[in-house]
């Protein structure tokens, strides 16, 4: 039969690959770390726009919020900003991360002062997921309790984990 290697092929694909889960192909873990800065400064405001860049294009993994109430509403409140035009902005404009850094400047009752982006960015690093949080993270990645104990590095290990386990295993 003149599709006899063809068939062999598709045979030996079949059997040696992967499965393949159809429902979660273009899901995707949002890995910029909410200590991460763009140009203003501002932590967190590059993953915030990753994550609603993604809702917006129905991208963001299972789990993972576009505006969630944590640091997502942390950073739009100290900033002035309105989440519904956050929100409206990235998903009617698909802007690049500098363009939306742009929209953030232009809005009229923005704050960007150094005592606003200084406190905000504080606030930040500051904050320390309760015990039973660190735990479960850190657990959740074979390590043993102890550090990381703030939240950015908690986060981080947990975006990695679930990207790991998505993508990779």
């Amino acid at each position: 039969m003149k599709y006899q290697p063809f068939r062999e092929a598709i045979f030996f694909l079949i059997l040696n690959s992967k499965p393949v889960n159809i429902y979660n192909m273009s899901k995707i873990v949002p890995l910029i770390s909410s200590g991460t800065v763009g140009p203003l400064g501002v932590l967190h405001l590059p993953r915030l726009w990753q994550k609603v860049s993604l809702e917006a294009a129905g991208k963001i993994a299972d789990g993972y919020p576009g505006i969630g109430a944590g640091y997502d509403s942390m950073v739009i409140d100290a900033l002035g900003l309105n989440a519904d035009s956050v929100r409206s902005y990235i998903t009617e404009s698909k802007p690049t991360y500098p363009q939306f850094e742009a929209w953030v400047k232009s809005q009229s009752d923005v704050k960007l002062d150094s005592d606003t982006v200084s406190s905000l960015n504080a606030s930040i690093t500051g904050y320390i997921h309760d015990d039973a949080t660190r735990q479960s993270i850190l657990s959740a990645n074979g390590l043993a309790d102890g550090d990381p104990k703030d939240a950015i590095n908690l986060n981080n290990l947990d975006d990695w984990l679930e990207f790991h386990a998505s993508e990779i295993a």
